[in-house]
């Protein structure tokens, strides 16, 4: 069988993108110097750069469903095209052979569907159906669970309680070694 477009943009796209498949955190660590490599930041670059390409990999994911949505929605395009272009190709003798001879001549007629035919055409289409709607829920379900974290997150914020207690400690001593290292340059 051959391999699918989704196979293909997948296979060559999301199966190397996890960042421990590119680098580990042990080579990661070791490009910093030696005096930083034990620092507890280098770990938190590391995962935060592993979250940032999970995100990636993700919207790629998604950039692939809606890819192969779009190429099959295209092709049913052309193929309803080819349709209606096999429709109007009829030449003007066509018509004027069928008013005069009847639909007895050598004229090409097209063809119906049959069960056999349709059938496919019918799941095909049942599938789009259903996949559209699996992807409205789940963008329904991302949504609202986006909004509970916001309102959650302003609600946190409205009486004064952060998710991180030491946030401003990390902030300042953040703000702190950043402004000696200005210093020493």
């Amino acid at each position: 069988m051959a391999p699918t477009e989704a196979t293909i943009l997948s296979t060559f796209l999301l199966s190397p993108a996890p960042l421990p498949t590119i680098i580990s955190l042990k080579a990661f660590t070791e490009l910093f110097p030696r005096s930083q490599q034990s620092s507890p930041q280098v770990n938190a670059l590391y995962r935060d750069l592993q979250h940032q390409r999970a995100q990636l990999t993700d919207a790629v994911a998604r950039n692939i469903g809606a890819e192969v949505k779009r190429g099959n929605a295209h092709r049913r395009v052309v193929v309803r095209a080819r349709r209606e272009a096999e429709n109007e190709d009829q030449d003007d003798e066509v018509d004027v052979e069928r008013i005069l001879f009847g639909p007895t001549s050598n004229l090409p007629v097209s063809k119906p569907h049959t069960l056999t035919s349709i059938l496919p055409e019918l799941e095909s289409a049942v599938e789009e159906v259903e996949d559209e709607i699996r992807r409205l829920d789940e963008e329904a379900e991302s949504l609202l669970a986006e909004m509970r974290s916001t309102v959650g997150g302003l609600s946190d914020l409205r009486y004064g309680r952060l998710a991180n207690g030491q946030l401003r400690e990390q902030v300042l001593d953040g703000l702190e070694r950043l402004e000696s290292s200005c210093d020493k340059r």
